[in-house]
């Protein structure tokens, strides 16, 4: 039986993708108007992202430095200036990347479909971000007040994808890792290694990225709208996995002991800034 459901955050139920496409070229365009290159500044902001935050996630550096490593970069692959005080310019960015927080479309109304069933689960969020910038979001969305617990690292002691940080959040919701379904972007950090942990995995596949993964612990849905079916049909006697239509469904095949682990991959797909594939080795 499915008690909780845990939301990723960043491009789940909020659009970060859209805010950094509007943070990085108003920013660009104040430091350099007109800027040639001022196009390609949002997949760039976001190839960084996947290139400095480990770091920070790894303990190599601050918060606060990486976001400075991130900001000479960007500055140096368009040929713009750097910053005197990075710190000061980031802070730039953030006002232009503040004022574009928005959720996706599907968000307020999925959270009412599942307020309303006759069990409705526990709502919470589980995410690699910063607490403060992450429930800054989610007031600004207006989704604080929905959800029962916000999960940082800082609260868990552990990264997503370590089974550590999924077994840790279940059990701030007073629950077993199989009583929790965890939604998200990341096919690997939000299905795969929640579903080695004992969840079940669902990958929110907005961009319709190929392939799909084979397990039988991970769905795949292309909108947060089908997410109320998928509970139902996991808290029902039919037959699993369930295929609720053309374009979505859960993936087919099993693996040995019925789930499968983020390294079983070998592929992180995430969505590049520009709409393509990316596809990133996995440990």
């Amino acid at each position: 039986m499915i008690r909780a459901i845990l939301f990723d955050l960043d491009e789940t139920l909020f659009d970060h993708r859209r805010a950094v496409a509007h943070a990085a070229t108003r920013w660009t365009d104040s430091v350099c108007p007109g800027h040639e290159l001022l196009l390609e500044a949002p997949a760039l902001w976001l190839d960084l992202e996947d290139k400095h935050v480990p770091a920070w996630q790894a303990g190599e550096c601050s918060f606060a430095e990486q976001r400075r490593r991130r900001l000479r970069e960007f500055c140096r692959r368009l040929g713009l200036p750097q910053p005197a005080d990075p710190d000061a310019a980031f802070a730039a960015f953030l006002t232009h990347y503040e004022s574009a927080w928005a959720a996706f479309p599907d968000v307020h109304e999925t959270l009412a479909a599942l307020a309303d069933l006759d069990e409705p689960p526990a709502l919470g969020v589980l995410t690699n971000g910063a607490p403060d910038q992450q429930e800054a979001k989610l007031s600004r969305l207006g989704l604080l007040d929905r959800m029962e617990v916000v999960l940082t690292p800082d609260a868990l002691g552990a990264f997503k994808p370590d089974a550590e940080c999924y077994r840790k959040a279940a059990a701030k919701l007073g629950l077993a890792p199989e009583e929790v379904l965890m939604v998200g972007d990341n096919l690997v950090l939000d299905a795969a290694a929640p579903a080695q942990a004992g969840m079940t995995g669902v990958w929110l596949d907005r961009y319709r990225a190929e392939p799909c993964p084979r397990s039988p612990s991970i769905t795949r849905i292309t909108t947060l709208r089908e997410l109320p079916g998928v509970l139902d049909a996991l808290n029902s006697p039919r037959p699993w996995p369930w295929t609720p239509g053309a374009t979505t469904g859960t993936t087919a095949g099993a693996t040995a002991g019925g789930t499968i682990g983020a390294a079983a991959f070998a592929a992180d797909l995430r969505m590049a800034g520009r709409g393509e594939l990316a596809l990133v080795p996995v440990s």
